[in-house]
């Protein structure tokens, strides 16, 4: 009885966790901390532009580098994908309650992933 309890304690903790993550904002400008594939580490801004309730563009400037991509939202989760030069690059993020996003990122033709975090400028 008192695993059940246990359980459903923790189901509804999560739950209201997702439930008020679902509701942040996602419009604005971000400070990017990531590591590369190779573990090499990266900074820099982005800048997220809503364009409908779920569907937003994104720009990154990292280092000597720029790039823009799409990007959507469904509830708690957060995608975006990219083209910069050749390469297609494809990132999933999770929202949490203060409107950080953290995520994994990967591109075409390289195996493993990298990371990223973007923390909103307030």
């Amino acid at each position: 009885m008192l695993k059940k309890f246990i359980a459903t304690s923790l189901f509804a903790a999560a739950f209201t966790v997702s439930a008020q993550a679902e509701n942040v904002a996602i419009g604005g400008n971000y400070k990017v901390e990531g590591t590369n594939i190779n573990g090499t580490t990266y900074t820099g801004e982005a800048t997220i532009t809503v364009t409908s309730d779920t569907t937003c563009e994104i720009h990154w400037v990292t280092g000597g580098t720029t790039s823009d991509g799409i990007c959507m939202r469904n509830d708690a989760s957060f995608s975006a994908a990219y083209q910069m030069g050749d390469v297609v690059g494809l990132l999933s993020y999770k929202v949490a309650d203060d409107g950080t996003l953290y995520g994994l990122w990967t591109v075409a033709g390289n195996g493993g992933n990298g990371t990223e975090v973007l923390t909103p400028v307030r």
